[in-house]
């Protein structure tokens, strides 16, 4: 039976029992075997099908398994991956709290919304998600989003009696709700099995890495195209003329790199999550490591959020506290006690927040800030919270006051500036105090009443502006939240990185250039705007606050939307933080939008690409970095993947430019046992990479991958020199076997050669896995073992080596066989060779950059 009294937890627990979990029906999982599939009919996949066909009918049914092989051995790999970072994806989902405030055996307490069962009795704040269908009991100034059902922007007036649907959003007031269905019999639940099949649309990372993969297979079916002309025309059989061309597609298709993309990414949010940042969508790792500017709040962000009243000041003097959290006895001292304490009902009054004790300890229940107030009521009179409230005008971000309506008076309390101006005489000190405390660092709330006259039944009806007028002033609150120990050397971290700072709060311009100057924040010279005299021209806007150190105060929700389209104007890539119910558009507008895990409303949270589950402000520069080394991870696996690609085809360009003359060093089957044995693992371990200790003391990463640097690093420094050795090494064995240009070299000498050009490969690529773990640095200086993935993936190719060139019936299959000693002797130059050239080029670049 619904009471407004709530349920006991015995009747909850039989609810539960028998109606379930409320949450909402899980989708219907694609069944493994159509993923597979998925992976095998790609466009690359399909490519390899049709070579694969053609070499059946060629009467090559050697290459034709090899294709199928390559197919399938890709497609179970790149399953595997994609399995694991969905799994990843949604043990990070799980991370973000979902509790909600019920009213059970007459007390209320927090439970999680999975608990919750027909005939609970739900409290909910502005910023709540309502977590099930409900019908509300009583409502304050309620309006709710319910944009996701109905698809209309515009918040939506709810009395006592209108019903709440799960899913949408409480963006104002206060209200109790019972609960009047749950889990798969809410109007939302209906709505998702509609649109379950509804495809994402692509994320600008996945776009520009399809544009690289197609791109790199056009360019493979091209060349393949010219190769086959070019051996028909030097008198090859078609046959051997589709065999070069299909080697030399296989050989530039990079089968491999979106599922090694996907894994890189879920692992990099999978090392986010450990520091207290969860990613609610991949793509967001890559485009956290461009981030440019940071505009972050102050309260909990680089403030520790824990609010302490310690001065009060009245007409009749100023009253201090000295004691320090939320433990009521606190020591007081200075004259006006009487009316300080009157100010701190009044406050309470409007208050939601309270302190309660836990385990022995006084902590914040609700807003620290409100829990503040009630702390100081408490010290002042001894008592606990003031009279019963019979109507609530809720805080909102335009009036940025609230007010409760006790018997005949109303109390207000809110930013000085909104609440002065309503009371009928403010003496010059009044104006002065606040200064003064602001300066201090204090957040200043004033505080007021009115004795109303009339018919009582008006009071509960009349707008707010008629009734928070001609008021009397009862005092000023300061409250002091000390910045965070560490904050400090976390914005000198980021401003090392290349990164510009901002503060953009609600608080007073004095409150918050102090606190700014205390953790090292502010700029030189100092720059502090406040949100109603920020330009309307949107260029002008940009230009200034485009700089390191701004503090902009007094902002409202709307201006931090045109702080972030201003920034974004000025090309930078910005990173904004937000906790409130009228925050989203601007998380939803900045490039990343920051939540608050602990203090954040649900709306934020569901706006945002990144939720801070300690509110801290280094778990922000935290999530840079490891954006940033995914980035580079990135650009490190293509490096090596393209630098092999180089090798592979080097011997089908001489054999061409040579006119048939010089033999391949090379042959399809050889090519396809580099790729699957060489690719995949080793730029699997370069995507797990860690963050190297300078990642953060050098300007944000470009925001395309194929760059200039990547080029010239594969096709003018590490192709090269892998190829080089390569036909050096096959051209010695051939030399030292009798073989004259011109002749056709003996089947044994030849297999032999191509092992060792086979090797030469194989070990270049295991020293290039090694120099491409860095851009800048040599691997020596970075620790040969401190990738052990890296390690792991560099012994397994070995093992493939040997295997390739000692297992008989393979070895004959690939058209090769081990190579002589001398063969062996210079293809272990390779891998020195690749090194030295990498610490050539890497030095070079160092040398320019100093110059």
């Amino acid at each position: 039976m619904r009471t407004a009294e709530g349920l006991s937890s015995e009747r909850a627990a039989q609810l539960l029992k028998q109606a379930g979990p409320n949450q909402l029906p899980a989708e219907k999982p694609v069944p493994q075997w159509r993923k597979l599939w998925g992976e095998m009919t790609h466009f690359f996949a399909l490519m390899l099908w049709c070579a694969a066909a053609l070499a059946f009918v060629a009467d090559m049914p050697q290459l034709a398994v090899a294709i199928i092989v390559v197919v399938i051995v890709n497609g179970v790999f790149a399953h595997i991956q994609q399995e694991r970072a969905q799994h990843a994806a949604a043990r990070l989902r799980g991370l973000l709290p979902a509790d909600v405030v019920v009213r059970r055996d007459g007390t209320v307490r927090k439970v999680h919304a999975s608990e919750l069962v027909v005939d609970d009795v739900v409290l909910l704040s502005a910023g709540d998600r309502v977590p099930a269908d409900m019908v509300l009991l009583s409502a304050s100034a309620c309006e709710m989003d319910e944009s996701m059902l109905t698809g209309e922007s515009e918040p939506v007036p709810k009395a006592a009696g209108d019903a709440a649907w799960g899913g949408t959003f409480l963006v104002n007031g206060y209200g109790e709700a019972a609960v009047s269905a749950t889990g798969a019999r809410t109007r939302l639940a209906g709505i998702a099995a509609l649109t379950s099949g509804a495809v994402p649309p692509p994320t600008p990372l996945s776009l520009e890495l399809r544009r690289i993969v197609r791109v790199t297979a056009g360019m493979a079916l091209g060349i393949a195209a010219v190769f086959f002309l070019a051996s028909l025309l030097v008198g090859f059989q078609w046959r051997d003329s589709f065999l070069f061309s299909i080697g030399v597609a296989v050989a530039l298709v990079p089968e491999g790199l979106l599922p090694t993309v996907t894994l890189s990414l879920a692992m990099g949010a999978q090392r986010m999550a450990s520091r207290n940042g969860l990613v609610r969508n991949l793509e967001a790792v890559e485009t956290l490591g461009s981030t440019t500017f940071i505009c972050t709040d102050k309260t909990g962000t680089l403030t520790q959020n824990r609010m302490n009243a310690v001065e009060v000041f009245t007409l009749e003097g100023a009253v201090h506290v000295t004691g320090q959290g939320y433990d009521p006895d606190a020591h007081i001292e200075g004259r006006g006690t009487a009316r300080a304490a009157q100010a701190a009902l009044a406050a309470r009054t409007a208050s939601q927040g309270r302190a309660e004790l836990h385990d022995g300890q006084w902590r914040a229940q609700g807003d620290p800030m409100e829990a503040a107030v009630d702390v100081l009521a408490r010290r002042l009179t001894g008592a606990g919270s003031g009279p019963a409230a019979s109507r609530r005008l809720p805080f909102d971000p335009v009036r940025r006051r609230e007010s409760a309506l006790v018997g005949p008076e109303l109390f207000c309390k809110g930013a000085p500036e909104t609440v002065l101006p309503l009371c009928e005489s403010v003496p010059g000190q009044v104006k002065e105090q606040v200064e003064v405390m602001a300066t201090r660092g204090l957040r200043v709330i004033a505080v007021a009443r009115r004795r109303l006259a009339g018919a009582p039944e008006t009071w509960q009806t009349s707008p707010a502006a008629e009734l928070e007028t001609d008021m009397e002033l009862l005092g000023l609150i300061g409250l002091q939240d000390p910045p965070r120990p560490d904050v400090g050397n976390v914005i000198r971290t980021a401003r090392q990185a290349g990164l510009k700072v901002a503060m953009i709060t609600g608080d007073h311009p004095a409150t918050a250039a102090a606190i700014a100057r205390q953790i090292g924040l502010a700029g030189t010279p100092e720059y502090v705007l406040e949100g109603a005299d920020l330009p309307e021209d949107e260029q002008i806007l940009g230009a200034l606050l485009d700089r390191d150190g701004v503090v902009v105060s007094r902002v409202s929700p709307e201006q931090k939307l045109r702080v972030a389209k201003a920034l974004q104007a000025r090309g930078h890539v910005v990173a904004m933080t937000g906790d409130g119910v009228n925050d989203g558009p601007a998380l939803r507008e900045a490039d990343i939008g920051v939540a608050m895990g602990r203090s954040g409303t649900d709306v934020a949270r569901e706006a945002a690409d990144l939720v801070l589950l300690d509110d801290h402000f280094a778990t922000i520069v935290a999530a840079i970095e490891q954006g940033r080394a995914t980035y580079a991870n990135i650009h490190r696996f293509l490096t090596y993947h393209l630098t092999d690609n180089v090798a592979e085809l080097t011997p089908f360009v001489i054999w061409a430019l040579s006119g048939g003359h010089f033999p391949l060093a090379l042959g399809v089957l050889q090519i396809l046992a580099l790729d699957i044995g060489t690719d995949l693992l080793p730029a699997l371990a370069l995507g797990a990479e860690p963050p190297g200790r300078r990642v953060l003391a050098r300007p944000p990463e470009r925001r395309h991958l194929m760059d200039r640097q990547l080029i010239i690093r594969v096709f003018c420094i590490l192709g090269p020199t892998e190829a080089a050795m390569e036909m050096a090494v096959f051209s010695v064995v051939l030399a030292a076997g009798g073989w004259m240009r011109g002749q056709v070299p003996q089947p044994g000498l030849l297999m032999a050669a191509s092992g060792a050009a086979f090797t030469a490969v194989v070990l270049g690529q295991l020293a290039n896995a090694f120099a491409c773990r860095s851009a800048t640095v040599p691997p020596w200086k970075l620790g040969w073992g401190t990738n052990r993935l890296l390690v792991w993936a560099v012994l397994a190719e070995l093992a493939i080596l040997a295997v390739c060139l000692f297992l008989p019936y393979l070895a004959t299959l690939l058209g090769q066989a081990p190579p002589p000693p001398l063969g062996f002797l210079l293809a272990l130059l390779a891998a020195p060779a690749v090194l030295l050239a990498d610490w050539i080029h890497k030095a070079a670049r160092a040398r320019l950059r100093r110059s």
